[in-house]
């Protein structure tokens, strides 16, 4: 029963309008009815500070606490509406032209948003319903929600025979009526105030024609937005329709094959004879994409534009495998779609002869072919698919830059509307078709745009820009772009989430008296000789440890981590931002934080010589490292040094030094050692990735040079720890809550994900890598040595990362216990806990291990499986596309800082193509693509001749080979496919 209880149930009437009867049948086959009564009021407010007559009303449930007073008393004006208005969009102005009412500078404010029209975005797109409930809760744009389908005035009840559609579209005029008249009335109860127009805004022709002749204001889109300042700018952020879509595309041939219907999908896919899976582009291929399917051992491989069928890298597509004779090996051949599509023209490319696949993709990929042929491993025939449909879009806002060649007018005073090709940044992407009426302003700069659609009569997809973000290469512009690109939430937090912070803000102390409430189940800790070990500069600590010998000759160890969830309560603002952010980011110059500063820095941060709430992991270990016992506890600690590690190493070794506080450190140093033996007897893995770090001019924070990261036995102290804090909260929580304990897995990778580096390993060094367990890989890397080159291992290494699955956290109900383990660090089971202030699977994990101590009780929220399957699902998203964000910016801060600098460096061939080769600089951490056109004089291509078997390209005198050392020339280059200034290699 639908029902809304009266908060005024004196003064204010209610009527019961209708009873509606449904009748269901049930598994069971009874049949059952349901009555649904409508209670509809007169107390929802108007919301207008014009309006005496509703501040009195009011209802709990139907305004912001604080403010139910949205819209202003003097909203703007435009040429149209000089008197001011509001605005009424239908559900069709959301879809179209979110971007639109999202804009900065005050252009869109004063809007009411009927219930109507948001449960109707709701049912069509829940991103864009998520989006628009973001714009009401941001109080400088002025959106107020009214729930006309509440009010007894504006209800609009359904008619025999009409649709869904026309029914709601006759409750958005009937909302914008009783605006109007609503208006009018608080107008003339207030001597000499305005009347603001109340304008319906929408793009269907029927409801516009409909409102006309009802004598209701309103305007489409487009007329609405000519009238108002910088209307060029704002006329590209509105999608193109269907309609428009297909009167100024061309002749309008198809050119795709069409997608099955979803129900033949879905049969499909169960029966078998169809598969369903995510669609990744080739970062060295445009025209090859791939499909991992459980049905098969190795990726299915989607090659063409015909066979991938506008599919977009990262789409849930379903694919029907291809008869035998047509699976081909995976191309060994670098294509890319600048080098093959220039010069093509965005405005009629539709009307292209060659129609899908232009004659240059035909000769690059029959030139593919023709090199297939008697290659081993991976140059063996797999099997080959087209996409027959897509199940989910993974569309979103792409970054890029605007293709000089595709703009027919470049005078800045013309404002044509053309149409235009964005080049994105990701390399996996198709260009995106966009019409613009300021293309000559775009040229050189970073624009920010959205895929609208992509018809089967369009060679490419349609997308309408949004903004521009800066000039190509500046610092600002291409850190917005690379934050846009990883979908990092980098917005100021809103005033909701730092209302959620302590009062005394930085003046906040851990209370004196200890009978304080928050003293309550904590023990006393601040004895204790606790100290933190972090990177140079840190200032959200974590983590602290300590170290005592006890009289029976073990030791007491402690992990001591931030007590965040003291301060982050579950399901308030704060909360409900950090589970969105999943992560703190890390950049070069700077972090986009999970939780406030406020917290993160200071009031959390387990900062030296200060009191500090904690959550402690405390065992008894013997000398050789085994836990005896293990206790868990809230508590406060005050730690006595925070040390950088390299300053903790100097301590250790700095045999003068016999402080109580160093003495601590170096059992804790002697303990790690021996813990980290254990681990790597077990089969842990050392794997190894490029890491460096940039430095800066310390004046003005320009990149200057770039050094590999030196890590020390310090660096390994705290990792040991931390590990062993993470495993033992893994196993108390598992206990206490067997189906719901958020937890982190590392699958064990398929055989077939090492076949290519196996094979090579034992082609090109004769060495054998064997994958039957983590052990036995463990123990062979160890093997993989040549004496003559001590890089070679680390470079082995970093390729054996490559072949592993991604760790992910999951809800320990979804799997079954075998399923828990970690591959890589070869443990039974394992979480985040360690890390509260930067991750929010760590806060989860406090809250679960506080329930299962008796600290206090669950939280409903974490005791949903399926709640917790998508607390998950978002920060696995949010972990990957941190580290992304994070690479990205090294690499756009190393290629500044060789800006203009040509050196020659040591490097090592990593990966071998037909028509170039892969090289990895240790000293930068970067690899680079030498390409055999870039060899020759004049931009002449070198002939190559390739052997797949042997790893090998003859260039003439020359002969590349797998993991040959080679000498490079490094300078830098502005890349013109993706307008990013890059690393240029060249063979010395």
């Amino acid at each position: 029963m639908t029902s809304l209880k009266r908060s005024h149930a004196a003064t204010t009437p209610t009527t019961t309008l209708s009873s509606k009867t449904y009748l269901r049948t049930l598994k069971s086959g009874k049949v059952q009815k349901i009555v649904r009564e409508l209670y509809l009021r007169q107390d929802i407010p108007c919301s207008s500070q014009l309006c005496t007559a509703c501040l009195g009303l009011a209802p709990a449930g139907f305004h912001r606490k604080a403010d139910p007073f949205v819209l202003s008393a003097t909203p703007a004006g435009t040429k149209q509406y000089p008197q001011g208005h509001y605005l009424v969009p239908d559900t069709n102005a959301f879809l179209t032209a979110m971007d639109l009412f999202e804009s900065e500078g005050g252009v869109f404010q004063d809007v009411i948003v009927l219930q109507t029209v948001l449960e109707e975005v709701k049912n069509r797109s829940l991103p864009l319903y998520n989006r628009l409930i973001a714009l009401t809760k941001n109080e400088g744009k002025r959106f107020y929600v009214f729930f006309n389908d509440f009010r007894l005035e504006t209800y609009v009840q359904r008619d025999a025979g009409e649709t869904i559609n026309d029914r709601n579209d006759r409750a958005v005029r009937k909302g914008c009526v009783w605006y109007s008249d609503h208006l009018q009335q608080a107008a003339n109860a207030r001597k000499n105030a305005r009347c603001p127009a109340v304008v319906m805004l929408s793009d269907d022709k029927d409801c516009l024609r409909k409102a006309k002749a009802e004598g209701i204001t309103s305007s489409n889109l487009h007329d609405y937005v000519s009238d108002l300042p910088d209307a060029d700018r704002l006329l590209d952020m509105v999608a193109a329709g269907r309609e428009r879509r297909v009167t100024t595309s061309g002749k309008g041939e198809l050119l795709y094959p069409e997608y099955l219907s979803i129900s033949a999908m879905l049969t499909g896919v169960k029966n078998g004879t169809l598969h369903q899976g995510i669609f990744n582009v080739s970062p060295y291929n445009y025209l090859e994409g791939s499909v991992h399917v459980p049905t098969f051992d190795r990726s299915l491989i989607i090659q063409g534009r015909e066979n991938s069928n506008r599919a977009v890298s990262g789409d849930v597509v379903v694919i029907e495998v291809l008869p035998k004779d047509q699976w081909k090996a995976p191309s060994s051949k670098v294509i890319e779609e600048e080098d093959v599509g220039k010069n093509e023209n965005a405005e009629n490319e539709d009307d292209a002869p060659e129609g899908i696949v232009s004659e240059q993709e035909k000769r690059a990929l029959q030139e593919e072919v023709k090199k297939t042929h008697g290659r081993s491993t991976e140059g063996q025939p797999q099997p080959t698919a087209k996409v027959v449909g897509v199940i989910k879009r993974n569309w979103r806002q792409y970054v890029g830059h605007i293709d000089k060649e595709s703009v027919r007018s470049r005078a800045k005073e013309s404002r044509a509307q053309q149409m235009v090709f964005l080049i994105p940044m990701d390399k996996r992407v198709p260009k995106i078709r966009v019409r613009t009426r300021q293309a000559a302003d775009l040229l050189g700069k970073r624009v920010l745009v959205s895929i609208d659609s992509w018809d089967r009569e369009s060679r490419y997809p349609v997308g309408h820009f949004i903004r521009s973000l800066g000039e190509l290469e500046t610092k600002g512009a291409e850190t917005e772009a690379l934050l846009l690109e990883w979908d990092v939430q980098y917005r100021p937090f809103p005033k909701t989430v730092l209302d959620c912070l302590p009062a005394e803000g930085h003046d906040w102390k851990v209370p004196a008296n200890v009978e304080d409430p928050g003293w309550q189940g904590r023990r006393d800790l601040r004895d204790l000789l606790v100290c933190s070990i972090d990177p140079p500069g840190c200032v959200d600590i974590d983590d602290a440890l300590h170290a005592t010998k006890l009289p029976n000759g073990n030791f007491e160890v402690g992990v001591h981590i931030a007590d965040v969830s003291h301060f982050v309560k579950p399901n308030n603002a704060m909360d409900k931002e950090a589970s969105l952010r999943g992560t703190t980011v890390y950049l070069v110059d700077k972090r986009i934080d999970m939780l406030p500063m406020l917290l993160g820095t200071d009031l959390c941060s387990l900062k030296p010589y200060v009191e500090r709430y904690a959550f402690s992991v405390i065992w008894e270990v013997d000398a050789d490292a085994n836990i005896v016992n293990s206790t868990f506890t809230k508590s406060v600690i005050r730690s006595r040094e925070a040390f950088s590690y390299e300053a903790a190493q100097l301590r250790i070794d700095d045999k003068s030094q016999q402080d109580d506080l160093t003495k601590g450190m170096r059992q804790l140093m002697m303990l790690s050692k021996k813990l980290r033996a254990k681990r790597m007897a077990a089969g842990a893995l050392n794997l190894a990735s490029p890491e460096v770090r940039i430095e800066a001019d310390s004046e003005t924070s320009d990149p200057v040079d770039v050094k590999t990261k030196a890590l020390l036995d310090t660096n390994q102290l705290v990792e040991e720890f931390m590990l062993l804090a993470n495993i033992s909260v893994a196993g108390k929580t598992h206990a206490a809550f067997p189906q719901t304990a958020l937890l982190r897995r590392h699958a064990a990778p398929p055989k077939t994900n090492f076949e290519e580096l196996s094979n090579q390993l034992k082609v090109k060094k004769g060495m054998e890598l064997h994958t039957d367990s983590s052990k036995a890989l463990a123990d062979s890397l160890d093997t993989c040595v040549d004496a003559r080159e001590p890089f070679f291992n680390t470079l082995i290494r970093i390729l054996a990362t490559r072949c592993m699955m991604s760790a992910e956290y999951f809800c320990s109900g979804t799997q079954s216990y075998p399923e828990f383990r970690h591959y890589g660090l070869a443990s039974e089971i394992y979480t985040h806990f360690t890390s509260p202030i930067r991750r929010y699977a760590d806060l989860e994990a406090h809250r679960q291990l506080a329930a299962a101590i008796g600290y206090e009780g669950l939280d409903a929220s974490l005791q949903s499986r399926g709640k917790l399957e998508g607390v998950c699902k978002n920060i696995n998203v949010r972990h990957r596309n941190a580290q992304m964000a994070g690479r990205a910016s090294v690499e756009y801060y190393v290629g500044q800082a060789l800006k203009g600098r040509v050196l020659e460096e040591d490097g090592f061939v990593m990966k071998i193509f037909s028509n170039g080769f892969v090289v990895f600089v240790p000293r930068f951490g970067i690899e680079g693509l030498i390409r055999l056109r870039d060899m020759g004089e004049g931009g002449r291509e070198v002939e190559g001749v390739f052997d797949g078997e042997e790893y090998s390209l003859d260039i003439g005198a020359r002969k590349v080979e797998l993991f040959q050392k080679v000498r490079v020339r490094i300078s830098d280059e502005a890349e013109e496919s993706t307008g990013k200034r890059k690393i240029k290699l060249g063979l010395v």
